[in-house]
């Protein structure tokens, strides 16, 4: 029992979220444009002439040699790692005469939410609008908060100019969420948002996707997450910098060690935690993520993996030797980072896996953001005469069984004609 509930991730007191959530998700479809303005001007301190700009009109953002230089490289692998999900068209001959295949068409219009609140996130702006430039979204809006002089801010702008966003939205929380999703005077609406956010962000998804809006969402997110597994061999200095690196998300951020097996040095880790915590220019979030984290003590790989797979972790490090023997035992995890030399961070930024990923064990039945997340697949049928006559009369007879004639009748009618064109 001790072990099931640590999986349990702390509660989120989602209707006291939504009975604050649900007042902003129905002004904004009804006053659009108006409310965007009050509640930017009321909970980010910014006067908005307008709400929305064309990315093709603003002027290119005047970038740091070397910050350009790395969002360029995090966009070419983030590129390559995307493009190389496109699946080829195929077509089946059931039978003969059968011929089914299946078509992808990319979703026409998207929303991709960048958080701006505690820290700017332009990596998080390349995450979701490669993948939708890949697919061939024809609309893609990106909704940030503005900074304080009304502004976007400049790595955002050149990811998102990189990247083909066609329109960002100056807002941030529930209200750009109900934004996207009703459509406004001057924002169009868009059939699916993607992008993690604070729990205010998650419940107007929630919220949305179950309304009128008819909008999808990516996935429920919750908190960033981390799960580390440590052998004897693991560095402590590694260990604290990769258990930190997810802590400083947040205070609601959780972070979790698995020691598998003994020999390993608790003492050095929990200094080395303590030390580098206190470097930190967001050691306050960090600290507080440590208060509600914890430490699990496993015999050997195999019950660190089945911990890791009953907890289902956003992120999932395993520094162990010989870490690669143990990737098939995965079968719960968001993202996963095999070895010593593969931080979490890479992930996190210029790899070119997606960090848009589930969180709260929503990994147990969802998948990261990947290319997939922005097409939608349509199945295609085509029947040749003979493919008719052969599967017509088990398709019929099928219709009879369940009592439904007009099929049975599409069917055969077709037969009739088939047989008497042969006479």
């Amino acid at each position: 029992m001790e072990i099931n509930n640590l999986k349990v991730r702390p509660r989120i007191d989602f209707s006291s979220i939504f009975s604050t959530v649900q007042p902003i998700v129905d002004d904004v479809k009804n006053r659009g444009d108006a409310a965007i303005i009050d509640y930017t001007s009321r909970f980010d301190g910014v006067q908005l002439n307008k709400i929305i700009e064309d990315v093709a009109d603003i002027p290119d953002p005047d970038l740091d040699p070397a910050v350009k230089e790395a969002f360029d490289a995090a966009y070419d692998n983030i590129y390559a790692f995307h493009f190389a999900q496109r699946v080829p068209e195929q077509v089946v001959e059931n039978m003969k005469g059968v011929r089914c295949k299946r078509v992808a068409r990319c979703i026409v219009s998207v929303g991709l939410y960048v958080p701006g609140g505690t820290a700017v996130l332009p990596s998080t702006a390349l995450m979701l609008s490669v993948p939708a430039q890949i697919a061939g979204c024809k609309t893609i809006i990106l909704a940030t908060p503005p900074l304080h002089d009304g502004s976007i801010c400049k790595e955002v702008l050149y990811c998102a100019k990189k990247a083909g966003v066609t329109q960002i939205l100056k807002a941030g929380g529930a209200q750009a969420i109900s934004a996207m999703a009703w459509g406004t005077a001057s924002c169009p609406k868009v059939e699916k948002i993607f992008g993690p956010g604070n729990q205010y962000v998650t419940a107007a998804k929630m919220i949305l996707q179950n309304s009128e809006a008819m909008v999808s969402i990516d996935m429920p997110a919750g908190p960033s997450e981390v799960l580390v597994i440590a052998d004897k061999h693991a560095s402590p200095v590694h260990i604290a910098a990769d258990l930190l690196s997810q802590a400083e998300h947040g205070p609601d951020s959780q972070v979790v060690l698995v020691v598998a097996g003994e020999g390993v040095d608790l003492n050095s880790i929990e200094n080395e935690i303590d030390k580098q915590c206190k470097s930190l220019p967001r050691s306050d979030f960090a600290s507080k993520a440590l208060n509600h984290s914890f430490i699990v003590y496993a015999r050997d790989m195999l019950e660190a993996i089945t911990f890791s797979n009953l907890y289902a972790p956003e992120h999932l490090i395993i520094n162990v030797q010989n870490a690669e023997m143990w990737e098939s035992f995965i079968e719960n995890a968001g993202s996963v980072f095999l070895g010593q030399w593969t931080p979490e961070s890479v992930g996190d930024y210029a790899s070119g896996t997606n960090h848009v990923l589930p969180t709260y064990g929503y990994a147990r039945m969802y998948s990261g953001v990947s290319l997939d997340s922005f097409l939608k697949y349509i199945t295609v049928q085509s029947l040749t005469e003979e493919g008719l006559r052969k599967l017509g009369p088990y398709v019929a007879k099928m219709a009879e069984v369940e009592g439904l004639e007009a099929h049975k009748r599409a069917v055969t009618l077709r037969l009739q004609d088939i047989k008497a064109a042969f006479q």
